[in-house]
């Protein structure tokens, strides 16, 4: 037997509160007024979105003041020294400390965060921190039990002799910066990241070359609609305990579409620019309505035309 309780008479509520506490992060889900919601533990995850450490384009926009040094000119975006821009040396330094505060991040019943998949943006930069706060992948292909490391050093898993099997490194074109434009948003051919980062998944990458980059800056409602596509993905996975890294933009367009029913501080937190290697937690729950759907791979806009009515021919 069930009870509808939106048909009851509705109390009046101050607002959404601080319901839940976990893993650091504060949250609050809408309705009913009571500030509080109820989802099935077997529909949700936890997604730990980590924007990529400095690169070199935040620094030139920086001491610039403004994107135009982000523009390509005459030549081919490609020939721009910030195209697929690279971490800095302070880059490399916040993604290693993040690490290090992973390492000593209490979650579930470990006293340090572990991840089951790291997916990463095909860009260089966030290729980069990926390598730097995770540490190499485990090999494609190959069985969690058959890769074994120990758990990190001064934690009491590490003095107990316990370890544990890396993520694997899948990675996605969903979850790239907002392209276009801008030569830092472009990326290299995959055969040459993929050189460069052994043991990262490709393998659901359909273009080598990068087929989405253009002098025309992708849409804010197209950058939205897939943002909601890449978590209808992540989704589908059957991991539990997710790492992304991403964008800023990509982000903002993402958490922008979310928090309208959260208290107003939340929602602050939840949609503000994200900084250089940001850790920003959140449980994704699915509703179940949108469980099978099937997930196309990101592709670029056609201009063919969908249809050709070829005109009859006399006989």
């Amino acid at each position: 037997m069930s009870t509808n309780f939106f048909a009851l008479k509705r109390a009046n509520s101050s607002g959404a509160l601080n319901a839940m506490v976990d893993d650091g992060f504060q949250y609050s889900l809408g309705p009913p007024e009571s500030g509080f919601s109820l989802f099935l533990a077997e529909r949700t995850k936890k997604v730990h979105f980590i924007r990529h450490a400095e690169g070199f384009h935040n620094v030139a926009t920086k001491e610039t003041g403004s994107n135009d040094c982000l523009l390509r000119g005459d030549a081919p975006a490609s020939a721009h020294e910030l195209y697929d821009a690279r971490l800095t040396a302070k880059g490399i330094a916040q993604a290693d400390m993040l690490r290090g505060y992973l390492a000593q991040r209490p979650s579930g019943s470990r006293s340090f965060t572990a991840f089951d998949l790291v997916v990463v943006s095909p860009l260089t930069r966030t290729c980069e921190t990926a390598l730097h706060v995770f540490g190499a992948p485990r090999e494609p292909g190959k069985p969690a039990f058959l890769t074994k490391k120990s758990a990190p050093e001064g934690t009491p898993e590490h003095a107990a002799g316990v370890t544990i099997a890396p993520p694997r490194f899948l990675v996605r074109e969903e979850c790239r910066e907002r392209w276009g434009h801008y030569v830092c948003d472009g990326r290299r051919p995959i055969r040459e990241i993929a050189e460069e980062f052994p043991n990262f998944d490709f393998s659901e990458i359909v273009h080598d070359d990068d087929v989405f980059f253009s002098d025309a800056r992708e849409t804010d409602e197209h950058c939205c609609e897939r943002a909601v596509k890449f978590l209808e993905w992540l989704n589908k996975r059957p991991e539990k305990c997710i790492a992304v890294v991403t964008h800023s933009s990509f982000l903002r367009h993402l958490f922008g579409q979310f928090g309208e029913n959260l208290h107003s501080d939340d929602m602050d937190d939840l949609q503000r620019l994200a900084g250089n290697c940001e850790l920003r937690s959140i449980v994704l729950c699915s509703h179940g309505n949108k469980d099978g759907k099937k997930i196309d791979p990101l592709m670029p806009p056609s201009s063919a035309p969908s249809t050709v009515r070829m005109h009859s021919v006399a006989m």
